[in-house]
């Protein structure tokens, strides 16, 4: 069984910056496709970003394109989310997510979900 631990949210103002990240355990890190999702208050759980294993090719959503960067360490198990010109519209619950079967799955269905990390962008 895999384990997703988020850490790295908290309080930021419009146009900051944050960095989450993400600690895996319980499978080879090198085994893991890698992605975020975010919730927002009253919305679904949106898909935001992927990395491939080898950390070589990645994926996002438009809106967050040229803002955000998802990596990988490999030798540390983690995946981090490095967040800039932060918006109000950026503001949730954001999860780390994982599976073994590729990045198509893991845009819908994750076999992994951390718990989950708040995020909240002021204007």
């Amino acid at each position: 069984q895999v384990q997703l631990v988020e850490s790295g949210g908290g309080l930021v103002q419009a146009g900051g910056s944050l960095r989450l990240s993400c600690a895996a355990s319980g499978r080879p890190f090198i085994d893991l496709f890698m992605a975020w999702f975010r919730q927002a208050p009253g919305k679904e759980r949106e898909y935001i970003a992927a990395i491939y294993r080898l950390g070589t090719v990645t994926d996002y959503i438009d809106s967050v394109k040229g803002r955000f960067t998802i990596s990988r360490d490999n030798a540390k198990s983690t995946v981090y989310l490095q967040m800039s010109d932060l918006k109000p519209e950026d503001t949730a619950v954001y999860y780390c997510a994982a599976n073994t079967g590729g990045i198509r799955e893991l845009r819908t269905t994750p076999d992994y979900w951390g718990q989950g990390t708040q995020v909240t962008v002021s204007s």
